[in-house]
This record gives C-alpha cells, structure tokens and sequence, in this order.
C-alpha cells in the first residue's frame, strides 16, 4: 500500500529535498505541500495523506500549533513526523506532547527519511526511543499519580513498560510469549485508558507520570 505524504516547510529548498527523497520510494508519494502551518488541516481534509511532514518551525504557524489544530479538527488524523534542526529541543518535545508520532532531523540521511515515514505510518514501534527519554528527561514535568486512574491490567502495564523500551509489537510479543494479535489488543486497550492516539503519547505519559523513569 503506498504511504501518502504531505511536506509542510516554510523553506522550499527543503520541501524540494524531501519530495526527491519521498517519490524516489516506489511505496511513497507526495501528495502536497504547504509553506505554513495554516494550511494544513484544509489540505489534510483534501489530500488524505497517512503522513505529514511537519517543520516545527514556521514564522506564522508552528509545527505545535498546526499539530493541535489538525488533531482537533480531524476525524482520522494523519500521523504527524515533525523535521527539526535540534533533536533536544523544547519544540520538538511541545509538538510531540501536541499529538505528533516522532521527529526527523534536517540532515538526516534520505534512507532514514524514508524508513521514519514507514515507523510512523505502521504505528507499531516508536521512532527514536532513546531521543524521547532524553527530551522527557530535560522538559518532561514528572510526578503524577503513576497512571492509577487509568486502571490498567498487570498485563496492559507490563506491555507499556516494554513500548517505552522501542519495542515493537512483534518484539513485546516474542519477549511475553504470545501472539502479535493478543499484543495489538493489549496495545488498543493501553491508548483506549490513557485517552491517546498513539504510542508515542502512550510512551509520554508513562514517563511523565512516574509509571516509568527515563533511564540513560
């Protein structure tokens, strides 16, 4: 099935570059681009792409700003890859909070372009584990309840803790020794109590509570 993108950058030498290394990808295509953040939830409700590149910084509206509206106003939001120039940024960590799946640096390499649209897209690992647990530990705010309103099972927490690890739902499922079906349910049913869209928001907030303490 081929992953439609959309490329939001004010920097159209970027948007340029990104098309390149997207449509050279026989499994990715560009659908659209946009200069700004306001344009966004408009073209998303047009295009339809399952992934949406997004500057975290633009001078009218953000990639944190864009990133809250297209979730408020979206039905089936896209995922959101929000492309930074500093991985250890406060931005990137807001935009993440906001609702985004993970974050791509500007000189990344085009092979890692195209395999952090795949991650997001398939939604079934997170992108760059050990980059969250570090932007949790320098901008996070800890010390909840350790997610006890959520009232998960033993077995939902256990999943969380190994989905803040990066692992995938194939891998949890090797590491419990069940099937990759029983995993996604237990997934499902994780986001369902924490009231998120996505692992990664799953994987926030279990650090932020203190359910789990960024190491490393």
């Amino acid at each position: 099935m081929t992953i439609d993108v959309l490329i939001v950058d004010d920097d159209e030498l970027i948007r340029v570059g990104l098309r390149a290394i997207v449509d050279a990808q026989p499994d990715l295509r560009v659908v659209g681009e946009a200069g700004d953040g306001a344009e966004v939830p408009p073209l998303v409700a047009k295009l339809r792409p399952r992934v949406v590149l997004m500057d975290v910084r633009m001078p009218a509206i953000d990639g944190i700003q864009a990133t809250r509206r297209l979730l408020a106003t979206s039905a089936d939001p896209p995922r959101v890859l929000v492309i930074t120039t500093f991985a250890n940024d406060e931005y990137v960590y807001d935009a993440l909070r906001a609702g985004a799946s993970g974050f791509l640096l500007k000189r990344a390499r085009p092979a890692e372009v195209v395999e952090a649209i795949r991650v997001v897209a398939a939604g079934e690992s997170l992108l760059f584990p050990a980059a969250i647990r570090q932007l949790v530990g320098v901008y996070g705010s800890r010390g909840g309840d350790g997610l006890r309103a959520a009232r998960l099972t033993d077995r939902e927490a256990e999943v969380l803790r190994l989905m803040a690890t990066g692992l995938s739902n194939t891998e949890i499922a090797e590491q419990l020794v069940v099937g990759v079906e029983t995993v996604k349910t237990h997934v499902g049913n994780v986001l369902a109590k924490l009231g998120v869209r996505d692992r990664t928001q799953a994987v926030i907030a279990a650090y932020e509570s203190g359910f789990v303490v960024p190491t490393g």
